[in-house]
């Protein structure tokens, strides 16, 4: 069968798919967590005081004694065991973005060869998976390659289950033998304690008595592609790349603005109300589903939670996603930016501070120039931004993030702040120590009698803007669709920490120097503005000006691709600020830097390979059948005295020649390895690598609307976009 020929079969079978069949629809009330081992089960296993010592551990980090412990893995062994488990697993987030399993049995055998299940409470609490063979920045070789998972508490355990059975999922730590991380939640642990002592300090000045422990919260709404299987099968490139490498643009795109909450399709209705049924029975708060803004393209968002059990739920979500779609006979694809021209993928993150005594410190309330400690905690943020702005750019540096930054809705490389006309005035006038008198939005009044009236926000939204405020919170908008969200919280946490420290150390000097409250709290913002107040811009992050204004007025950076931006990971600064709030070592930093900068050119190679092989294997010798087609057609024309146009044939010489030579020019360049350093060789990627491809694109892309459709191997953007 020709890829054609496989191509049409793909077709036929997606047309001719039987309707999607409906879930059964069961009462939220009666599967919401059913598969979590959280607090109110374990009151229901635990004895008193277990279950009181385990609570206390979850709320404020208390270390659990070894005989709790004990405790709690057999209530948890039984509990699982119970919902059909064998076998437990402690989970972990190495620095893959993925998420990793270690899969044990409860199972041991006695002396009378009989097995028995046992789970102790040293299982629960250390597994052993190999160090050396996950991505770890030369903190461990295959000969000093112990690594330890570690049970971690404030995260619920629960149960995955599988056509065949069920295991017991524990969610851990992961670190080398010789105590460094090597997962994204240690440092997330970290970043919040830190944020947590930092902010007790400021609060303490602020005159507040009872301080309930401080975490960030997090809400991460995650974009994703639906393409049918049948299609992704034919495609190398989504299969080993994640996105399209070559495609040339459907007559119809997203111009005309339909698909954006548009009907959602039934066959992707049915997928969604499936995967929030498994997101339900394992606690997580799936709220809203919704088309996105480009054709295929769909939107899930939760509820709020504490950031590091918002950071493993975010996990589960992307795995649930790729798992039912797969049973829904779709491919979900992640990546940033799967189709060219097209509106790309994020993962924006809401990111707010608080605790149950003082509540969301983000909330700027009906008066915010009155809210001092709003006031406070806000300008900290614009501190961090401004001071750390490269930090947060290279937290999102990744080679297919790259493709999205910028346009379509993606912010720009340029890290600032939109807080929206009320909130801009409000610092503003601080600075200009003025007395700010802050306005509502007013009410909408549509003069319909039909129509209710309702209060308007006091800003608008600013889409642009990759760090933007939005009510009661700041919305991270660069964080790409497959990035695991912790990189991004660390660095919010850290930064943030940094600042209230900073806030702490000020306010504390101005306080003793006689100034009251509000005046020393005026005094802060005051400098805070005056010192990093060029990192607040409320207009169009994507135009020419702002740009230049930016980087030529302002002194932002733009790093705008993540070769410019990794390298900002051994800055002196940002060294110092994760070792000055012990988040991470200066060994532990350095190998993420090499990590991610292995990780970036990988991925670049990757895809340079792909496009040599399908130019040279697959587009290539269909161009070359086409054009032998029509010059056989010629030569028979002519010989019965007809003549055709002989435009086109040499117009698929040119390009397939051109192809060809971009696919050989790239796999020299693939050759060059005497790279001065990673950086150099970064650039390479970035650049040379890349253009190439781009030349090779374009050819390709030329050839499909050329080349006749029935010939063409490859399926059509307008086949994966619009075919459901």
């Amino acid at each position: 069968m020709t890829a054609n020929e496989v191509r049409s079969q793909a077709i036929t079978e997606v047309l001719n798919r039987s309707g999607a069949e409906s879930t059964e629809i069961t009462p939220l009330s009666e599967i919401w967590a059913t598969d979590v081992f959280d607090l109110a089960k374990m009151e229901e296993a635990l004895s008193k005081n277990a279950f009181k010592a385990v609570k206390k551990t979850v709320r404020t980090g208390e270390p659990l004694d070894k005989a709790t412990a004990d405790i709690v893995a057999a209530a948890m062994k039984d509990w699982a065991m119970g919902k059909g488990a064998h076998f437990f697993s402690h989970v972990f987030y190495p620095l893959t973005n993925i998420t990793a399993e270690k899969h044990d049995g409860f199972i041991v055998t006695n002396s009378d060869g009989k097995a028995i299940t046992e789970f102790t409470g040293s299982l629960l609490i250390k597994g052993e998976p190999d160090g050396s063979s996950f991505p770890n920045g030369s903190l461990r070789m295959t000969n000093a390659a112990r690594g330890y998972t570690a049970w971690d508490p404030t995260s619920p355990a629960y149960i995955k289950h599988t056509p065949n059975g069920a295991t017991l999922m524990i969610p851990s730590v992961f670190m080398s033998w010789t105590g460094e991380s090597l997962d994204k939640k240690i440092p997330l642990l970290r970043s919040n304690a830190a944020m947590d002592a930092a902010a007790r300090r400021v609060l303490a000045l602020m005159g507040e008595k009872e301080i309930a422990p401080l975490n960030s919260t997090v809400g991460p709404e995650q974009e994703y592609f639906l393409v049918d299987k049948h299609f992704a099968t034919q495609r190398p490139d989504l299969l080993l790349a994640g996105r399209t490498l070559f495609g040339a643009a459907p007559a119809k795109g997203q111009e005309f603005d339909d698909h954006y909450f548009g009907a959602i399709p039934e066959r992707v209705q049915v997928f969604m109300q499936a995967a929030e049924e498994k997101l339900y029975r394992l606690g997580i708060p799936a709220k809203t589903h919704h088309n996105e803004v480009a054709p295929g393209q769909f939107e899930i968002a939760p509820y709020h939670e504490a950031a590091n059990v918002a950071a493993d739920h975010q996990q589960i979500v992307m795995t649930t996603l790729k798992a039912t779609a797969e049973e829904h006979g779709f491919v979900c694809l992640l990546h940033e930016k799967p189709f060219a021209g097209l509106n790309g993928s994020g993962k924006h993150v809401n990111w707010s501070v608080g605790n149950e005594t003082q509540g969301n410190l983000l909330d700027p309330g009906t008066s915010p120039e009155q809210n001092l400690n709003f006031l406070i905690f806000c300008a900290a943020v614009i501190r961090g931004v401004h001071r750390f702005g490269p930090l947060l750019r290279a937290v999102i540096a990744t080679a297919s993030n790259d493709h999205r930054l910028g346009a379509n809705e993606a912010p720009p490389a340029i890290l600032s702040v939109y807080l929206g006309d009320q909130l801009e005035g409000v610092f503003n006038d601080i600075k200009d120590g003025k007395v700010s008198v802050s306005t509502d939005g007013g009410e909408m009044d549509l003069g319909l009698s039909q129509i209710l009236n309702f209060k308007r926000d006091p800003g608008d939204r600013n889409r642009t803007s990759p760090f933007a405020f939005t009510g009661n919170r700041f919305e991270f908008r660069a964080v790409g669709s497959s990035q695991s969200i912790s990189g991004p919280i660390i660095a919010m946490n850290t930064i943030l920490a940094d600042s209230l420290n900073w806030v702490a150390e000020t306010l504390e000097a101005r306080l003793n120097e006689g100034l009251a409250q509000p005046a020393a709290v005026a005094a802060v913002v005051k400098e805070i503005m005056e010192l990093h107040g060029s990192a607040v811009f409320g207009g169009d992050g994507y135009s020419e000006e702002w740009h230049k204004a930016a980087v030529e007025e302002r002194g932002l950076r733009n790093l705008p691709t993540s070769a410019d931006a990794l390298p900002v990971f051994t800055e002196p600064a940002v060294v110092e600020l994760f070792e000055s709030t012990g988040v991470l070592s200066a060994v532990e930093l350095n190998s993420r830097y090499e990590v991610y900068a292995e990780q970036y050119i990988n991925s670049v190679n990757v895809e340079a390979k792909l496009v040599i092989d399908m130019a040279k294997t697959v587009i290539y010798p269909a161009a070359l059948r086409y054009a032998a087609d029509l010059a056989n057609t010629y030569t028979v024309a002519a010989d019965l005295g007809a003549s055709f146009d002989t435009t086109t044939v040499k117009e698929i010489a040119d390009n397939a020649n051109a192809l060809l030579a971009a696919a050989n020019k790239l796999a020299e360049a693939l050759e060059v390895h005497d790279f001065a350093d990673v950086q150099a060789h970064m650039q390479h990627s970035a650049t040379v690598i890349r253009s190439l491809m781009d030349e090779a694109r374009l050819a390709a892309d030329t050839l499909e609307t050329i080349v006749d459709d029935a010939a063409w191997p490859l399926p059509k953007y307008s086949e994966m976009l619009f075919i459901k």
